[in-house]
């Protein structure tokens, strides 16, 4: 049996975190824009055209969230690194879950307590995905 490719494998991770970093920020300015009118108690009063774009947005986004999920339900993790990895591919799964949640909460008009339960969801998602990979990092040095 082969032995996974550690090179392979912590490139692959990085550049899952990294491109899901940077398709967060693409998104940051329509998910303010929800927010704000949430905080404001102007939800009900939000542009219908503009939810529509900020929705096709955030599909776009959790679209390519979920390939990401599944490249790494793909990747072979070293044995050192599998129940961390195990732990990093179910948060992200839950990262995608918050997202797909966030999408429906908008389908129609934007249902306040669903999108901030998403959002809720998402943020811990995210404290779980930055935990494994911080102990990957931690077993990795060692």
């Amino acid at each position: 049996m082969k032995r996974p490719d550690l090179a392979y494998y912590l490139t692959t991770i990085n550049t899952v975190v990294t491109d899901t970093e940077q398709i967060g920020t693409d998104l940051n300015d329509a998910f303010e824009e929800i927010k704000g009118a949430i905080e404001n108690k102007d939800a009900a009063n939000f542009d219908d055209a503009r939810r529509l774009e900020i929705i096709a947005l955030f599909q776009e986004g959790t679209d390519k969230y979920r390939m990401m999920f599944e490249k790494i339900g793909r990747l072979k993790a070293p044995a050192r690194l599998l129940g961390n990895h195990k732990k990093f591919e179910q948060a992200y799964k839950a990262y995608v879950v918050g997202c797909e949640e966030m999408v429906l909460s908008l389908q129609d008009g934007i249902d306040e307590a669903a999108f901030r339960a998403a959002e809720e969801k998402q943020d811990q998602a995210t404290d779980q995905i930055a935990a494994a990979i911080q102990k990957m990092t931690q077993v990795m040095v060692k």
